[in-house]
Protein backbone atom coordinates (compact mmCIF):
# COMPACT_ATOMS: atom_id res chain seq x y z
CA UNK A 1 0.00 0.00 0.00
CA UNK A 2 1.50 3.34 -0.97
CA UNK A 3 1.34 6.44 1.64
CA UNK A 4 -1.18 8.93 1.86
CA UNK A 5 -0.22 11.87 -0.16
CA UNK A 6 -1.15 15.11 1.50
CA UNK A 7 -2.80 17.66 -0.68
CA UNK A 8 -5.25 20.44 0.14
CA UNK A 9 -8.34 17.69 -1.69
CA UNK A 10 -6.69 15.09 1.25
CA UNK A 11 -9.78 14.64 3.46
CA UNK A 12 -9.25 14.46 7.40
CA UNK A 13 -10.74 11.34 8.04
CA UNK A 14 -8.07 9.50 5.66
CA UNK A 15 -4.66 11.37 7.04
CA UNK A 16 -5.72 10.56 10.50
CA UNK A 17 -6.71 6.81 9.25
CA UNK A 18 -3.12 6.85 7.10
CA UNK A 19 -0.80 9.13 10.06
CA UNK A 20 -3.07 8.87 13.20
CA UNK A 21 0.22 11.27 15.51
CA UNK A 22 -1.02 13.84 13.44
CA UNK A 23 -4.34 13.88 15.21
CA UNK A 24 -2.30 16.68 18.03
CA UNK A 25 -0.57 18.45 15.32
CA UNK A 26 -4.20 18.95 14.39
CA UNK A 27 -5.57 19.81 17.21
CA UNK A 28 -3.15 22.17 17.98
CA UNK A 29 -3.10 23.86 14.68
CA UNK A 30 -6.85 24.38 14.64
CA UNK A 31 -8.69 23.58 17.96
CA UNK A 32 -11.68 23.46 16.73
CA UNK A 33 -10.87 20.11 15.48
CA UNK A 34 -10.74 18.88 19.04
CA UNK A 35 -14.23 17.53 18.74
CA UNK A 36 -13.27 14.99 15.96
CA UNK A 37 -11.72 12.69 19.05
CA UNK A 38 -15.51 11.89 19.30
CA UNK A 39 -15.97 9.09 17.18
CA UNK A 40 -18.98 10.04 16.01
CA UNK A 41 -17.82 13.08 14.69
CA UNK A 42 -14.52 11.54 13.37
CA UNK A 43 -17.10 8.92 11.11
CA UNK A 44 -19.32 12.00 9.63
CA UNK A 45 -17.56 15.27 9.91
CA UNK A 46 -13.76 14.13 8.83
CA UNK A 47 -15.40 12.11 6.41
CA UNK A 48 -16.10 15.17 4.46
CA UNK A 49 -13.98 17.61 5.51
CA UNK A 50 -11.11 18.44 3.50
CA UNK A 51 -7.84 19.66 4.45
CA UNK A 52 -8.80 22.86 2.20
CA UNK A 53 -11.66 23.27 4.30
CA UNK A 54 -10.15 22.50 7.23
CA UNK A 55 -7.72 25.59 6.93
CA UNK A 56 -10.84 28.00 6.33
CA UNK A 57 -12.20 26.91 9.58
CA UNK A 58 -9.29 27.80 11.35
CA UNK A 59 -8.71 30.81 9.30
CA UNK A 60 -5.04 29.70 8.82
CA UNK A 61 -3.14 29.74 5.14
CA UNK A 62 -3.29 26.44 3.13
CA UNK A 63 0.51 26.52 2.67
CA UNK A 64 0.80 26.52 6.42
CA UNK A 65 -1.58 23.22 7.53
CA UNK A 66 -0.04 21.12 4.32
CA UNK A 67 3.56 21.73 4.86
CA UNK A 68 3.08 21.33 8.89
CA UNK A 69 1.15 17.83 7.92
CA UNK A 70 4.10 16.84 5.13
CA UNK A 71 7.24 17.72 7.36
CA UNK A 72 5.44 15.55 10.08
CA UNK A 73 5.41 12.46 7.93
CA UNK A 74 8.77 13.13 6.05
CA UNK A 75 7.23 14.18 2.45
CA UNK A 76 8.78 17.33 1.23
CA UNK A 77 6.96 20.92 1.24
CA UNK A 78 5.38 22.23 -1.96
CA UNK A 79 5.10 25.86 -2.60
CA UNK A 80 2.45 26.45 -5.28
CA UNK A 81 -1.07 26.21 -3.75
CA UNK A 82 -4.68 27.64 -5.91
CA UNK A 83 -6.16 30.87 -4.08
CA UNK A 84 -8.77 29.45 -2.06
CA UNK A 85 -12.28 31.09 -2.40
CA UNK A 86 -11.97 34.04 0.02
CA UNK A 87 -15.65 34.68 1.65
CA UNK A 88 -15.72 38.51 2.55
CA UNK A 89 -16.51 39.17 6.05
CA UNK A 90 -18.49 42.83 4.48
CA UNK A 91 -22.43 42.10 3.81
CA UNK A 92 -23.02 41.48 0.26
CA UNK A 93 -25.43 43.44 -1.82
CA UNK A 94 -27.84 40.66 -2.07
CA UNK A 95 -28.43 40.11 1.50
CA UNK A 96 -32.24 41.69 3.01
CA UNK A 97 -33.14 40.49 6.53
CA UNK A 98 -36.63 40.26 5.18
CA UNK A 99 -35.47 37.58 2.37
CA UNK A 100 -34.28 35.52 5.32
CA UNK A 101 -36.84 32.06 4.27
CA UNK A 102 -35.95 29.70 6.98
CA UNK A 103 -33.07 29.90 9.63
CA UNK A 104 -31.81 26.58 11.36
CA UNK A 105 -29.70 26.15 14.12
CA UNK A 106 -27.67 22.88 13.53
CA UNK A 107 -25.65 23.18 17.13
CA UNK A 108 -27.54 20.29 18.63
CA UNK A 109 -27.38 18.32 15.36
CA UNK A 110 -23.92 18.40 15.05
CA UNK A 111 -22.95 18.47 18.79
CA UNK A 112 -24.13 15.13 18.87
CA UNK A 113 -22.50 13.91 16.11
CA UNK A 114 -24.77 15.00 13.10
CA UNK A 115 -24.45 16.44 10.12
CA UNK A 116 -26.91 19.14 8.93
CA UNK A 117 -25.86 18.53 5.25
CA UNK A 118 -29.30 16.41 3.82
CA UNK A 119 -31.81 19.06 6.10
CA UNK A 120 -29.86 21.62 4.44
CA UNK A 121 -30.05 20.89 0.89
CA UNK A 122 -33.77 19.29 1.35
CA UNK A 123 -35.09 22.70 2.78
CA UNK A 124 -33.01 24.65 0.32
CA UNK A 125 -34.14 23.00 -2.94
CA UNK A 126 -37.44 24.96 -3.60
CA UNK A 127 -36.03 27.81 -2.75
CA UNK A 128 -36.68 30.91 -5.63
CA UNK A 129 -33.82 33.63 -6.71
CA UNK A 130 -32.98 35.94 -3.97
CA UNK A 131 -34.42 34.00 -0.98
CA UNK A 132 -31.70 33.42 1.95
CA UNK A 133 -31.43 30.13 3.92
CA UNK A 134 -29.53 31.09 7.71
CA UNK A 135 -27.79 28.42 9.11
CA UNK A 136 -26.54 28.73 12.65
CA UNK A 137 -23.36 25.96 13.46
CA UNK A 138 -20.71 26.00 15.73
CA UNK A 139 -17.85 26.24 13.31
CA UNK A 140 -17.63 27.00 9.68
CA UNK A 141 -19.43 24.38 8.22
CA UNK A 142 -16.81 24.29 5.34
CA UNK A 143 -18.13 21.30 3.47
CA UNK A 144 -21.56 22.21 3.66
CA UNK A 145 -20.41 25.76 1.90
CA UNK A 146 -19.30 23.91 -1.05
CA UNK A 147 -22.07 22.35 -1.24
CA UNK A 148 -24.43 24.82 -1.17
CA UNK A 149 -21.94 26.70 -3.72
CA UNK A 150 -22.45 23.60 -6.03
CA UNK A 151 -26.29 23.99 -5.58
CA UNK A 152 -26.01 27.86 -7.33
CA UNK A 153 -26.13 29.31 -3.62
CA UNK A 154 -23.95 32.69 -2.82
CA UNK A 155 -22.80 32.35 0.44
CA UNK A 156 -22.01 34.96 3.45
CA UNK A 157 -20.42 33.87 6.91
CA UNK A 158 -20.80 36.04 9.85
CA UNK A 159 -18.22 34.49 12.75
CA UNK A 160 -20.34 35.90 15.75
CA UNK A 161 -17.93 34.24 18.02
CA UNK A 162 -15.83 30.92 18.36
CA UNK A 163 -18.55 29.01 19.02
CA UNK A 164 -21.34 30.03 16.58
CA UNK A 165 -21.10 31.08 12.75
CA UNK A 166 -23.92 32.39 11.03
CA UNK A 167 -23.66 31.03 7.32
CA UNK A 168 -26.48 32.68 4.88
CA UNK A 169 -26.94 30.86 1.41
CA UNK A 170 -28.61 33.04 -1.20
CA UNK A 171 -30.48 31.30 -4.46
CA UNK A 172 -28.65 32.89 -7.45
Amino acid sequence: MQPLIITPKTKIYDLLEAYPQLEAVLIDLIPTFKKLQNPILRKTIARVTTLQQAAKVGEMPIEEIINKFREEVGQDAIGDFDNLDADSNEKPDWFNADDVMKTFDATEIINQGGHPMDIVLRETRDFEIGEVYELVTPFLPAPLIDAMKNQHFDVWIVKINDEEFRSFFCRV
